[in-house]
């Protein structure tokens, strides 16, 4: 059993969903990984129910629907479903409901500041980040009010941390400040790089804050448009960033193995 990870999908605005078809997949792992897949979770920005857009998505879920394994969201920034209300949820068996967008091909957002057991893995999903390129419609504000935390996220979750704080896995859209600029601005980067709004994102900030109050041994994250990775060994965690490959996560007598694309090395 085993869960696939990608980054962003954009609804397919850029190609994406050639990455993640059942040929591609069986391509790029082979018919008995494939076949291990359970899940499916896309590292935010799933981008799916823009407005206007229906055609796309019916092809998208068409596409989708041809593999046998569900989609799961983590929240990112363009995301039509913060401007929504009344969105169903559903208990699925992962301990805590998701929002159901789609029954067939099955397709969901996983909350942020929840845990999730999917395969047997546990999970702390997050959720959320600054989106640069601002709503034309109103001039310097984000495409939605929440793609930030409110007050009252944070205090749920700030409170669930006191009690339940070890995870096998964090998931989020944007990665930790921290680890966003040993990857990002490695060989030195100009002002007016370091002065980029990634830098400046409150919700990187916040996840900066919880990476001090748990333990966990990956932190899988898309929103930057690049594949990168990053271990740290003194701590033995390891910071995986996701746009044009995919990953395999599953675990295996309470190890967390990642297999890679064309059967190269495991790790």
């Amino acid at each position: 059993m085993s869960i696939l990870f990608s980054g962003d999908f954009h609804a397919n605005a850029r190609g994406e969903l050639d990455l993640i078809t059942k040929d591609s997949l069986i391509d790029k792992y082979g018919q008995k990984i494939y076949d291990s897949i359970n899940y499916h979770i896309i590292l935010g920005d799933g981008g799916f129910m823009w407005q206007n857009n229906e055609e796309k998505d019916k092809h998208n879920y068409k596409i989708l629907g041809k593999r046998s394994f569900p989609v799961l969201c983590v929240l990112g920034n363009h995301e039509p479903i913060y401007g929504m209300k009344n969105v169903p949820e559903e208990d699925i068996g992962l301990g805590e409901t998701v929002y159901k967008i789609k029954a067939k091909p099955f397709v969901a957002y996983l909350k942020r500041g929840k845990v999730y057991v999917i395969d047997g893995i546990k999970f702390l999903v997050l959720g959320g980040a600054l989106s640069i390129d601002k709503n034309r419609r109103i001039p310097n504000k984000s495409w939605w009010e929440n793609e930030y935390w409110d007050e009252r996220e944070k205090e749920y979750l700030y409170k669930l941390l006191e009690t339940e704080n070890s995870f096998d896995c964090v998931i989020s859209h944007i990665g930790p400040h921290h680890i966003n600029q040993k990857l990002f601005l490695l060989g030195g980067a100009s002002m007016a790089f370091l002065s980029h709004p990634k830098f400046k994102d409150e919700v990187a900030f916040l996840n900066d804050e919880i990476h001090k109050s748990i333990k966990f041994k990956e932190w899988w994250s898309g929103h930057w448009h690049e594949d990168k990775y990053h271990y740290n060994k003194s701590t033995k965690r390891k910071y995986q960033y996701l746009y044009r490959t995919t990953k395999i996560l599953n675990k295996t007598d309470g190890k967390l193995a990642v297999y890679n694309e064309y059967g190269k090395a495991k790790r």
